[in-house]
């Protein structure tokens, strides 16, 4: 299918269009496409076929808005309900289960858009909100982990002096540094972020206006460099020391504590960096091509390719919704057992429902 989409970008030559042909929802300068703005040179301009768009989206969004939904739902109610007092790792998952709640239930507004072609009913407040959420959530997730990884970090490599540090006071205040870093760097967006006409259609743009689009290009990549980059080069190290660390004190004889820390420590790490390698990553890379393709004015064919990468790996910037919970119950312990716990008793009283129906059915049978 991939192969077929590719090799349809190979025969869509470079052409003249209409004021009127189908934009992309960030096209800039000389590009048009089935979703968003575009302006250019007056001889000719490039057209994106994004027919795939329209069922990759839907199918993707509204999938990760079930899942998520019921597994954030069940992870802030197994914080809220089950898993008191909280510690600092604890407060840290919360809120990230938070942002990702957040980030779900805005998702049937994008599915509706994209499943109806680019249509946008929902007034420019919703479509503002709506694109602000997605990027709130994206970086928001990306400095709780940063917070949970460097929280393990200081309990496995300075399990002393981080005694002073690791306190919930502390994690509330680092939870409200993220949540007003991430607002004040997002606020830009808003005012970026607009819609605009097609037609009969009113296009929800992800980027903004094709004249403000350069600024958008600067703006959108200092953001990235402050709230994905440093973050990530922060994880990177603080994982490299704990590796050399465990590694170290892999010796015979370690006590079981000991050694529970380590298998945490190391489920903390291979979970966090699969949820940037699979989730992050690619979303950064092929949305940074993609925006110096389109600066830099790259041929028709060449901005297709990019196109296409991009838009497949913004469903996977979703899916980081749905691991969240899974690093909940595999790298935390309490939350895995509690519940476990849970789930047997619930299990138990469903038998025993099943079991006193029965008795009465039989009692009345006989």
């Amino acid at each position: 299918m991939a192969a077929r989409i590719i090799l349809s970008y190979h025969q869509i030559p470079t052409v003249a269009m209409s004021s009127t042909s189908g934009y992309s929802e960030s096209a800039p300068p000389e590009i048009n496409s089935d979703d968003g703005n575009a302006s250019g040179n007056n001889s000719n301009s490039c057209h994106f076929n994004e027919e795939f768009k329209y069922i990759l989206l839907p199918v993707s969004y509204g999938t990760v808005c079930v899942v998520g939904l019921v597994l954030n739902a069940i992870a802030l109610w197994m914080f809220l309900c089950k898993m008191r007092p909280w510690n600092a790792t604890i407060i840290y998952m919360f809120n990230l289960a938070l942002s990702d709640l957040l980030y779900v239930l805005s998702l049937p507004l994008l599915t509706y858009y994209y499943a109806n072609r680019n249509d946008w009913p929902f007034g420019v407040v919703l479509c503002k909100l709506t694109r602000f959420i997605f990027y709130a959530n994206l970086y928001s997730s990306i400095l709780f982990l940063t917070c949970i990884s460097v929280h393990r970090f200081m309990g496995v490599c300075f399990p002393f002096r981080s005694l002073k540090w690791i306190k919930v006071k502390q994690a509330w205040f680092v939870c409200m540094l993220v949540w007003v870093a991430v607002i004040v760097c997002l606020i830009p967006n808003l005012l970026f972020v607009t819609t605009s006409s097609r037609g009969d259609d009113v296009l929800c743009h992800d980027t903004t206006r094709r004249e403000d689009f350069p600024q958008y290009v600067l703006y959108s990549s200092a953001i990235m460099v402050i709230l994905f980059i440093i973050p990530f080069l922060v994880i990177v190290f603080c994982y490299s020391l704990m590796t050399i660390k465990l590694n170290k004190s892999l010796v015979p004889g370690s006590t079981r504590s000991s050694s529970n820390v380590k298998k945490k420590s190391i489920k903390l790490i291979i979970i966090v960096l699969f949820v940037f390698s699979l989730c992050f990553v690619p979303f950064h890379i092929t949305r940074t091509m993609y925006y110096t393709f389109r600066v830099l004015e790259k041929n028709c064919y060449a901005l297709n390719i990019v196109n296409f990468t991009y838009k497949i790996t913004r469903p996977l910037v979703s899916v980081n919704s749905c691991i969240d919970p899974i690093l909940y119950f595999l790298a935390g312990d309490n939350y895995r057992r509690k519940l476990t716990r849970v789930m047997m008793r619930r299990k138990g009283c469903v038998r025993r429902t099943i079991s006193n129906i029965d008795c009465k059915m039989n009692e009345h049978a006989k």
